[in-house]
C-alpha cells in the first residue's frame, strides 16, 4: 500500500525572517509547505506490515520554496532559503 494514503494533504503559507545575503537586509517572507497530517483509520485492504506502517506515521510538513526574491526593491535578487529546517513534525 502506498504511503501517501495514510496522509490528507494540503498547503500552507508560514511567514519565516530571512537575511538577504547580497544586500545584507533582513524582511520577512512568506514560505509555502505542503502540509500531511495522518488520517484517522487505516484505508481498507491493509495487511500486517501496511497496520505497522500506520501506527508509526506521524503527521509532519515539508518546505516546498527552496528559493526566494529578496523583498528590498533596490536588490530584487534571488537566493536560497537557508537556517529553515526542510521537514517539521506537527
Amino acid at each position: 500500500m502506498d504511503e501517501r494514503l495514510f496522509y490528507s494533504e494540503s498547503q500552507a503559507t508560514k511567514p519565516a525572517r530571512l537575511n538577504c545575503p547580497f544586500c545584507r537586509t533582513m524582511s520577512d517572507y512568506q514560505l509555502r509547505w505542503l502540509v500531511r497530517k495522518k488520517k484517522d483509520r487505516l484505508p481498507g485492504g491493509a495487511d500486517a506490515r501496511d497496520r505497522a506502517k500506520f501506527a508509526k506515521a506521524q503527521s509532519y510538513m515539508v518546505l516546498l520554496d527552496d528559493k526566494v526574491q529578496c523583498g528590498q526593491a533596490r536588490c530584487r535578487r534571488t537566493f536560497e532559503v537557508s537556517g529553515i529546517k526542510t521537514t517539521a513534525f506537527l
